[in-house]
């Protein structure tokens, strides 16, 4: 009953994750984050990973999606950093983006409430834009708080998957040892039982005779 629980649970914090992660890949596409697009993407496989093992009772999956969990956290810290500039980080920096561009989170021109004032191209100057932003005002909120609750959300989410899994795996690992101990796996019960009882059936004859 507890193991399926634990399981029940599991699947469901296993969901809650690609939901979340998918919406996270999407803002990090339209902001050009490189870095964290990839780490997505391996965190998506892990936990469908997780999931099948769940569902199918795979421990040595539960146990990769465990590891991972673990080094999500770690990520999720990492980028918890950058953008408070813990630690010689810089959100100003392009460490995200692979220094192949200089484009910064997307919710830096897109967060609740903001505003972004528009310059017209000047004449003469061809670009792939017909406008460039110059200034984002009247944001609620400052876009690396923003990034900062999203890391914040799927470090708590982790660190429960982890809790889960780890309970799940020791779960299953009892049951099937357990199995083995009643005789789940020996090939010979069967026939013990059936010669125990054929010798029961012949002795009262030989008695007889």
């Amino acid at each position: 009953m507890g193991c399926c629980s634990g399981r029940c649970t599991l699947i469901f914090i296993c969901t809650l994750q690609l939901v979340l992660a998918l919406e996270r890949q999407v803002f990090d596409f339209l902001g050009y984050q490189w870095a964290p697009i990839l780490a997505n993407f391996f965190h998506i496989i892990i936990v469908i990973l997780g999931l099948f093992g769940t569902i199918q009772y795979r421990p040595r999956y539960i146990v990769v999606y465990t590891v991972w969990a673990a080094l999500w956290v770690a990520w999720n810290v990492f980028i918890i950093c950058f953008y408070l500039d813990v630690g010689g980080l810089s959100k100003e920096s392009d460490l995200l983006t692979f220094n192949i561009s200089a484009h910064h989170s997307w919710w830096s021109e897109h967060g609740p409430g903001c505003v972004r004032r528009e310059m017209p191209q000047a004449p003469g100057v061809r670009t792939t834009e017909s406008h460039s932003y110059i200034s984002v005002m009247g944001c609620f909120m400052d876009y690396q708080y923003i990034e900062v609750m999203h890391s914040s959300v799927q470090i708590f989410v982790a660190l429960l998957g982890f809790v889960y899994a780890c309970y799940v795996v020791s779960a299953i690992t009892e049951e099937e040892d357990s199995f083995d101990f009643i005789g789940g796996f020996d090939p010979f019960p069967l026939y013990h039982v059936n010669e125990k009882s054929s010798h029961l059936l012949l002795k009262p004859m030989h008695l007889s005779t």
